[in-house]
């Protein structure tokens, strides 16, 4: 019958074990809260471009561009990643929330779209 294990070499091999598991956690976990932030930052982004087309809108109805309006609805960050189109009395904001890989901003792309009637309309 063979002699059993010492205690403290099996507490030794678990300990290892237990090191190579977290070491292997470690970047999903980073990952996880990579996405989690991206996420929350596509979000937030929306939430800034509804304002922001609300704003131009409103500029239309008083006669004014829109686009200098909508970056005026802005954060600073942002005022420099937005596209602003106007087709009558509709303005679409597109807005690129903040990524640190650019291809990924570009398709997290969110747009908003308000309308109001222009000035001058029947």
């Amino acid at each position: 019958m063979p002699a059993a294990e010492p205690a403290s070499r099996r507490l030794g091999a678990e300990r290892g074990q237990a090191s190579v598991e977290l070491v292997a956690a470690v970047p999903a976990l980073l990952v996880a809260a990579a996405v989690a932030l991206q996420v929350l930052a596509a979000g937030y982004s929306l939430t800034l471009a509804d304002g922001a087309a609300e704003a131009a809108a409103m500029a239309v109805a008083a006669g004014r561009a829109p686009g200098p309006a909508a970056r005026a609805a802005l954060p600073g960050w942002a005022a420099d990643r937005i596209a602003v189109t106007r087709d009558g009395g509709s303005v679409s904001v597109t807005l690129r929330p903040p990524s640190p890989i650019g291809a990924l901003a570009e398709a997290l792309a969110v747009t908003s779209a308000a309308w109001v009637r222009p000035p001058g309309a029947g």
